[in-house]
C-alpha cells in the first residue's frame, strides 16, 4: 500500500518522469509500478479460495447440517469433530461464513447482582417421542448474575404446570432471587395494558409465598428477558433438533444432562460457567418457605372399593388401604397423575391416558386386597415374628372379633409393611389404652401419626431434587369436588 501511495505521487509531482525511473528509485520492479499507475485503489490481500485439505472431505455434510437441519455452527462443528475432522475452528468458521445467513441480531444485557433476579420464559416444540411428533413445552428459569439455568418439561402450559416448572427451580437452586421476570401471560397478568395493569391474584399468592417480587416485561420490549430467551436457540440447536427419545422419561432425563453440561459451558458475556459463578450467587438466595404451594390445579377424588378413581373419563388405581376414603389429585408435567394421602404423602403416580374409557391398574395397589392370608395360627406365627411380647392384642383382638378375626389380623399385618415396626408397635399400644381391637383403628393410628413407605414404581419415577414430602397448605375439605376444581388459567 504504501509503495502505490508513493508511485502515485511520484508521478503526479513528475508526470515526465518513466516507469523505469521510479523503479530505480523505489527498488521496485517496473511491473509494480505499471500495475500502480493502472489501478485508482490500492492493492488488497485475497486470501486463496484452495480448498483446506481438512475441511473438504466435510463440504456436503456441512452444508446439510445448516441447510436442512439448521444447525447452528458450533453444533455443525461439534458434529463434525465427531466424524473425524482434525482441522484448525478458524478454518471451519471461514467456511461457513461463505454459506450461513448474514442475518444477525444484538442487544446490550442489563446485568443484575448475586440473587437481584431471574428471568422464566417457555416455548413450544414439536419433538419426537415414541416414534410420534409430540407438542412439548420447555420452561426455562435463569439467574441473571451466574447465568445458571434450569430446564422443565411439561406437556401442559396450564397455570399449575407453570407454577409447577417455578417451583422445581426454586427447590432445584435452593433458594429464591429478590424478583422474577416474567413475560404478560394470563397465568402471570389478567391485564397487561398500562392503564389498567393488574397481576394473576393466584400469582400474587404464589410469589408472596415464595417471598418474591413480581416484574414483567412491558409489551412489545423482548431484549428485557433475553438472557432467558437467548438459551432456547441453543437448546433448539444442540438438543431439539434430530433429537429421538424413548419415552417422555427418557426426554426429561436428557434434558436434565443436557442442563448440567449447558451449566459449564464459559459464558460469553460473563466469561466464567455458570455453575462457578452459582457458588458464589446461591448464597444470597432467599430461603425456601418449609411447604410447597401446591393450591394449583387440585382436585379431590373419593376412591372406590375396588381401588380406584376417575379422572378425565378413565380410572386409575390406588393402593388398597385408601380403598373407600378421599385423596386429593394433581397433574404434574401434563404428563402424570400423581395421587396424594390425606396425610400429603404421595401414593401413587400414573401416566394418563390419552385414550377415553380406560382402566390403569397397577398390580402392587392390589397386594392384600381381599387376599386369603392363611390360617389363624401361621398369621398368629407372623404377628409374634414381628411385634413380639403383644400376645396380649391377639388375645383381645379374637375376643373382640370373633368371627372375622382372621381377616383383621391379615388386613394389619399387611398395613404394617408399610411402616417401620415401631411405629406399629406404638400403634398396637394405642389399641390396648383404648381397648380398641380392628384393623381400622390401627390403619387411621398410623396414616395420623406416621409417613407411610409406600413405593413409586421406577419407570415412573423423575429426577427430583425438590421437597421429598409434600405439605398443603389447607386441609383437604376446602377443595373442590367436582372437575378444574378452583382452578384460574
Amino acid at each position: 500500500m504504501e509503495d502505490w501511495v508513493t508511485i502515485k505521487n511520484l508521478k503526479s509531482k513528475n508526470p515526465e518522469m518513466g516507469t523505469r525511473k521510479i523503479a530505480d528509485l523505489l527498488g521496485v520492479s517496473r511491473n509494480t509500478v505499471r500495475n500502480a499507475l493502472k489501478n485508482n485503489s490500492g492493492p488488497e490481500y485475497k486470501r486463496s479460495n484452495k480448498p483446506n485439505p481438512d475441511l473438504e472431505p466435510f463440504y456436503d455434510l456441512i452444508n446439510q447440517y445448516y441447510w436442512q437441519k439448521r444447525f447452528k455452527g458450533s453444533r455443525i462443528l461439534n458434529e463434525i469433530k465427531s466424524k473425524g475432522y482434525k482441522g484448525s475452528q478458524s478454518a471451519f468458521y471461514r467456511y461457513f461464513s461463505t454459506i450461513k445467513d448474514k442475518t444477525s441480531k444484538s442487544y446490550h444485557p442489563y446485568e443484575t447482582g448475586p440473587g437481584e433476579q431471574a428471568q422464566f420464559d417457555w416455548s413450544p416444540y414439536t419433538v419426537w417421542i415414541e416414534n410420534l411428533r409430540t407438542r412439548v413445552y420447555l420452561y426455562g428459569y435463569i439467574l441473571g448474575f451466574s447465568r445458571y439455568i434450569i430446564f422443565e418439561a411439561s406437556m401442559s402450559v396450564h397455570q399449575g404446570s407453570v407454577f409447577e416448572a417455578l417451583e422445581n427451580s426454586f427447590a432445584e437452586l435452593g433458594g429464591v432471587p429478590e424478583r422474577v421476570q416474567t413475560d404478560n401471560a394470563t397465568c402471570f397478568v389478567t391485564n397487561a395494558s398500562k392503564e389498567q395493569f393488574k397481576w394473576n391474584s393466584r400469582y400474587l399468592t404464589f410469589c408472596g409465598h415464595y417471598g418474591f417480587k413480581p416484574t414483567r416485561s412491558l409489551p412489545g420490549h423482548p431484549w428485557s428477558k433475553g438472557k432467558v430467551e437467548k438459551p432456547f436457540s441453543y437448546l433448539e440447536t444442540h438438543f431439539i433438533q434430530g433429537g429421538q427419545f424413548e419415552s417422555f422419561e427418557d426426554f426429561y432425563s436428557k434434558l436434565k444432562e443436557f442442563q448440567d453440561v449447558y451449566n459449564q459451558r464459559v459464558h460469553g458475556v460473563t466469561k466464567a460457567a455458570p455453575e462457578q459463578l452459582f457458588n458464589k450467587e446461591k448464597e444470597t438466595l432467599l430461603p425456601l418457605p418449609a411447604i410447597r404451594y401446591v393450591s394449583v390445579k387440585e382436585e379431590v377424588r373419593k376412591v372406590t372399593a375396588d381401588c380406584l378413581i376417575s379422572f378425565n373419563g378413565n380410572r386409575y388405581s390406588v393402593p388398597w388401604m385408601f380403598a373407600t376414603k378421599m385423596v386429593w389429585i394433581k397433574v404434574s408435567k401434563g404428563y402424570f397423575l400423581e395421587i396424594y394421602s390425606q396425610s400429603n404423602k404421595l401414593i401413587a403416580r400414573h401416566k394418563m391416558s390419552l385414550e377415553k374409557g380406560q382402566v390403569i391398574m397397577l398390580n402392587e395397589h392390589y397386594r392384600g386386597h381381599k387376599n386369603e392370608h392363611g390360617n389363624w395360627k401361621r398369621l398368629v406365627t407372623m404377628f409374634n415374628q414381628r411385634y413380639p411380647d403383644k400376645t396380649v392384642f391377639l388375645d383381645k383382638l379374637q375376643a373382640q372379633k370373633r368371627i372375622n378375626a382372621r381377616y383383621h389380623l391379615g388386613r394389619i399385618l399387611e398395613i404394617g409393611s408399610y411402616y417401620k415396626p415401631q411405629q406399629v408397635t406404638q400403634a398396637i399400644n394405642a389399641a390396648l389404652e383404648y381397648n380398641v381391637f380392628n384393623f381400622y383403628f390401627l390403619q387411621g393410628y398410623l396414616e395420623n401419626h406416621f409417613q407411610h413407605d409406600i413405593q413409586i414404581p421406577e419407570s415412573l419415577q423423575m429426577r427430583q431434587t425438590y421437597y421429598q414430602d409434600i405439605s398443603v397448605i389447607r386441609d383437604l375439605n376446602s377443595y373442590a369436588l367436582k372437575d378444574g376444581g378452583p382452578y384460574e388459567a
